[in-house]
């Protein structure tokens, strides 16, 4: 089956306005993503890895990419197709709390 992964964007008092039911609501639907293997995780602080032509490795603290949200997570789930991975996570938490998900296909490679 293809997989999925997402990349949950939030602010905290955007998910704090949210009404309780419908947070709520949102963390069942995450229990139940969780129910059907989907690996789900908070984002903690990212580190970028360099390795320009093999010839030494670099890390620098923080993301190469920013939003105007903050990272708050990311899944890999599986779905038949990208319609009903949007479906499955289009009333998760950060859908429905004033965030936004990105559904990006895992093409995976041999």
């Amino acid at each position: 089956m293809p997989r999925f992964i997402t990349i949950g964007y939030g602010d905290p008092a955007d998910y704090h306005r949210t009404p309780r039911s419908v947070r709520d609501a949102a963390h069942i639907e995450d229990a139940k993503l969780r129910s059907e293997g989907a690996v789900i995780g908070i984002a903690g602080a990212p580190v970028q890895v360099r390795n320009p032509e093999a010839r030494g490795m670099e890390t620098r603290d923080g993301p190469f990419m920013s939003s105007a949200l903050p990272i708050a997570g990311f899944a890999l789930i599986e779905a038949a197709d990208l319609a009903e991975a949007i479906e499955k996570v289009s009333h998760v938490p950060c859908a429905v709390a004033h965030g936004v998900v990105e559904v990006w296909p895992l093409k995976e490679t041999s």
